[in-house]
């Protein structure tokens, strides 16, 4: 795992005291040198990834960095259970809060870990949005079923509306690809343009030269999710949804797997097991006998 010092002046930076109370406590603790570091590393991306300080976040914030870093990083179980041991150490013994019941899911199961909304679900979350831009931002990952980390890096051009298609740049595993541009996505996207003129980025951060980060997207759709009264799930359950309502409705599995970046057909097959309406159309051979 890399280090990265103790120079970064982001949420843990070394002029926080938040920052200095950790490595006391660990010293105290007797933690190695290596263990200081590593600690202090992930304290570093998690509080980059939600652009906040780790104190300000809540338990459901961590699970869902979790579940980034195992679904969407791709990261082994081991890496991720250090930096789960990094924000326990944080959580209970910098900050005194009780023991949280946060775990490192497993690769295998993480499409399934937060229920799968319906489409009644879908249309309230979107009709809840009402900044245009934060409703863009959710029909892209919804429409297009795109990676949160991949809607937030889209361009401009990236949106090929005379083909009907957004294109994929760099994506994970750094294969590019095409997935659908649904007619209300484009229409909700030109509205959008017209009223915020994106230039460099389809959706900037506060600095306009910069693509909005994923923690800000996250935190974006935990406001609108609590606002609809839905207590489960993270902007990552749009993707999955996607991919679900999708089969639903009687979309190949190999189309759905080049939408989606998979590599293997096995990924795009577990959603299969999600989707209840799938299950109910396949006959058994009693009725065909």
């Amino acid at each position: 795992m890399r280090s990265t010092g103790m120079n970064r002046r982001l949420p843990m930076s070394a002029t926080t005291p938040l920052r200095q109370r950790t490595i006391d406590t660990l010293k105290l603790g007797h933690y190695s040198e290596r263990t200081i570091t590593t600690y202090i590393d992930w304290l570093i991306r998690l509080g980059e990834h939600y652009h906040c300080s780790p104190a300000e976040l809540t338990n459901e914030q961590v699970q869902d960095f979790l579940l980034y870093l195992i679904g969407e990083r791709k990261l082994a179980w081991s890496t991720v259970n250090q930096a789960l041991a990094a924000i326990r150490f944080l959580f209970e013994k910098v900050l005194g809060r009780p023991r949280a019941e946060l775990r490192v899911p497993a690769r295998r199961k993480v499409t399934r870990r937060a229920g799968i909304y319906s489409m009644q679900q879908v249309e309230q979350l979107l009709a809840a949005a009402q900044n245009p831009k934060h409703r863009a931002l959710l029909m892209c990952v919804y429409g297009a079923g795109l990676r949160v980390g991949e809607a937030v890096v889209l361009k401009p051009e990236h949106i090929e509306s005379a083909r009907g298609l957004v294109r994929v740049e760099q994506g994970k595993g750094r294969k590019d690809r095409y997935t659908i541009l649904p007619r209300r996505l484009l229409e909700e996207l030109r509205d959008y343009y017209r009223y915020f003129h994106p230039r460099e980025w389809l959706f900037f951060g506060r600095d306009r030269s910069k693509p909005m980060p994923v923690g800000s997207a996250q935190k974006i759709f935990y406001l609108i999710r609590n606002r609809v009264g839905i207590n489960h799930g993270g902007i990552h359950t749009l993707r999955h949804c996607f991919a679900t309502h999708l089969l639903e409705a009687g979309a190949d599995l190999f189309e759905l797997k080049r939408m989606m970046g998979h590599s293997a057909i096995k990924t795009t097959s577990g959603y299969i097991h999600i989707s209840k309406e799938h299950l109910q159309s396949v006959p058994s051979p009693l009725d065909s006998l």
